[in-house]
């Protein structure tokens, strides 16, 4: 006779989260979508003849057809699920801590711009480069989900936790060999429908202000073609191609002859002025937001461990974009700010309390 299994035990070998029913948030890469994360839940594993990792899933606001009588299901990798998010039953937001706010039906990653009365805050998409406002009951502190734990934990409430609090004591390794391995979605009549929802808002505020560059200008310019997001690379304007779009000449990038410095027409909202350098006399500290250079670009990412290494200091860079780490020094490494409608907004430490 079989031995029973215990009553507790998982239906699978998958981490808690993404057992069968379990709860989850869900990202995608697909244009539009980018920075954010919508609610569902687990229905099984795919199958599949090749290794892999990924699970059929339903989403609790996004439906097959325009009625919403049937939720749409996806089949996503693991890499692109987690648990749902913990959250502060009560928090004071401040200007420039990163936030999610909550927004036709997901939950999309943004910075507080600006303070606002009764509880009201601004709030802009670095991706979508718009601004809206929020109540403080539709943003929650922005966390990442690294290595099974969530960063930063949440913090405790005195007389009670959050009923999802468990969730940050799950420990798992993040599957790497698939952080880069993305399925292609087909599009759904409500996906198109919440595309377009998210081009032509009448919630916007304001859109940025576009800042006019001169011929000879030095600048950095960022692409959003898949491999590049987060990255910024130096250069100078060449001339106005436009309106609002230039010529943009790369620094370190060249051409495929190798004859010349790589030259490229970049929309306006793309470019920004370069930053203001901000010495670090001490070490960087865990959970720091940072631009590391490599491959001829600023990548943003998070300081995830400090290396007490000789003669110069090191450190673990998580990025999130690929859900990489990497090892970088002192000097390869910078603050992290934002060009936000004309100024400088250097992040606090939203992943910190």
């Amino acid at each position: 006779m079989p031995k029973r299994k215990p009553t507790g035990s998982p239906a699978t070998d998958d981490p808690p989260h993404l057992q069968p029913g379990s709860q989850i948030e869900i990202s995608s890469n697909d244009p539009g979508f980018r920075g954010s994360w919508y609610t569902g839940v687990i229905i099984k594993r795919a199958p599949s003849k090749k290794p892999a990792n990924k699970f059929v899933v339903e989403y609790t606001h996004l439906f097959e057809d325009d009625a919403g009588t049937k939720p749409l299901r996806e089949t996503i990798d693991a890499v692109d699920l987690r648990p749902p998010a913990p959250r502060e039953k009560s928090r004071k937001f401040k200007f420039s801590e990163e936030v999610d706010a909550f927004y036709n039906d997901g939950w999309w990653e943004g910075v507080i711009t600006k303070e606002l009365e009764n509880g009201r805050f601004h709030v802009y998409f670095k991706r979508s480069k718009e601004q809206l406002e929020f109540g403080d009951d539709q943003l929650r502190l922005h966390r990442e989900w690294i290595k099974g734990a969530w960063t930063p934990p949440l913090e405790e409430d005195k007389q009670a936790k959050e009923s999802d609090g468990a969730a940050t004591q799950v420990k798992m390794e993040n599957n790497k060999a698939v952080a880069r391995g993305k399925l292609e979605h087909d599009d759904t009549a409500s996906k198109k429908k919440l595309k377009t929802d998210l081009a032509t808002s009448g919630g916007k505020l304001e859109s940025s202000k576009i800042t006019k560059y001169h011929e000879g200008e030095r600048v950095e310019v960022t692409s959003d073609e898949d491999g590049f997001e987060g990255a910024w690379f130096t250069g100078t304007i060449v001339k106005a191609v436009g309106k609002d779009k230039y010529l943009f000449q790369y620094d370190s990038l060249r051409t495929d002859d190798d004859t010349d410095f790589l030259k490229e027409e970049f929309d306006a909202l793309n470019i920004r002025p370069c930053p203001p350098e901000i010495v670090m006399a001490d070490a960087f500290q865990k959970l720091d937001e940072v631009d590391a250079f490599y491959n001829d670009g600023w990548w943003v990412g998070v300081i995830y461990k400090v290396l007490n290494s000789l003669p110069e200091m090191k450190y673990e860079v998580y990025f999130k974009a690929t859900q990489e780490e990497m090892k970088f020094k002192h000097s390869e490494l910078r603050i992290h700010q934002d060009w936000i409608n004309g100024k400088w907004v250097t992040p606090s430490k939203a992943l910190k309390f």
